[in-house]
C-alpha cells in the first residue's frame, strides 16, 4: 500500500546563509497511524507540519499527501487542499472569538461547500460527540482551555480529513484537560483517523504514538515504533 504522506528530499530554507529548517528529509507515513514528530525547539518540527499541510512550500523536494503533490499547488489549489484533505489543531487553538461555538465548527463545513443547514447539523453532531453540545451557543472566551481544545479538534475533523495535523495540542492545557485531549485523539485514531503529531513531550509520544520520528537541525536522526499496533 502506498503511504498516505511522502516527503522526498524535502529542504526548507528561510535564509540562504543559515542552516535549513529542514534538510533533505525523506519520510513516508502510513494511513491510520499516529506518528509523533519530536525534537528540540527549532529542529524543524512545525516547519514539517506546515509543509505537509500546504501552509508553506519547500525550497526543494517533493511532498505528496493522498496522491496530491502539495509542493506544486498554487494558492487557490492549496486552499482547497487544506479544506478537503487536512485538519489542523494548534497549541493555542486559533478559534474565531466573534463566532459561537457551533459557528466555529460549522464555518469549516461551509468553506468546504456544504449548505448552512448541513453544516449546522454536522457541527451539532460533532459537538455532541466531544461533550460540547450544551456550549454550542456560547463564545470561545467563555470556555475553559480544555473545552477550547475540544472545540478546535471538532472544527479540524468536521470535514473528515485524510490527515489531522496536531502541533503541541496539549501544550497550553493543564494535566487533566491534556488527558482529555489525548483521549479524543486516540479515539479518533481508533476510528481510522491518521494523525501527525508534533510534540516535545516524551511521555505523550510514548503513550499515544505508533511511531516516533526524531529531528535535530532539520534532519531525521531517529525513526522507531513507539508501541504495539493492534
Amino acid at each position: 500500500m502506498d503511504p498516505l504522506i511522502s516527503l522526498h528530499g524535502v529542504t526548507k530554507r528561510y535564509d540562504a546563509s543559515t542552516q535549513p529548517a529542514l534538510d533533505a528529509v525523506d519520510l513516508d507515513i502510513e494511513a491510520g497511524r499516529i506518528t509523533a514528530i519530536m525534537g528540540p525547539s527549532g529542529c524543524g518540527k512545525s516547519t514539517l507540519l506546515n509543509l505537509v499541510g500546504g501552509l508553506d512550500r519547500p525550497t526543494s523536494g517533493a511532498i505528496t499527501v493522498g496522491g496530491v503533490r502539495v509542493d506544486q499547488l498554487g494558492e487557490a489549489a492549496a486552499a482547497r487542499f487544506r479544506r478537503s484533505t487536512v485538519g489542523f489543531v494548534f497549541q493555542f487553538f486559533h478559534l474565531l472569538d466573534d463566532l459561537s461555538v457551533r459557528d466555529n465548527v460549522a464555518v469549516a463545513a461551509l468553506l468546504a461547500g456544504r449548505s448552512r443547514s448541513e453544516a449546522d447539523a454536522h457541527a451539532d453532531e460533532m459537538l455532541a460527540q466531544l461533550g460540547l453540545a450544551e456550549q454550542r451557543r456560547k463564545f470561545p472566551a467563555h470556555l475553559s482551555g480544555g473545552e477550547r481544545q475540544r472545540l478546535a479538534i471538532a472544527r479540524a475533523v468536521i470535514n473528515r480529513p485524510a490527515v489531522l495535523l496536531a502541533d503541541e495540542p496539549t501544550g497550553a492545557l493543564d494535566r487533566h484537560n491534556g488527558e482529555i485531549a489525548l483521549a479524543l485523539l486516540e479515539d479518533l485514531n481508533r476510528r481510522g483517523q491518521t494523525i501527525l503529531l508534533v510534540t516535545h513531550d516524551e511521555v505523550l509520544a510514548e503513550r499515544v504514538a505508533h511511531r516516533i520520528v526524531r529531528l535535530i537541525d532539520g534532519a531525521i536522526v531517529g525513526d522507531q515504533p513507539a508501541r504495539m499496533v493492534a
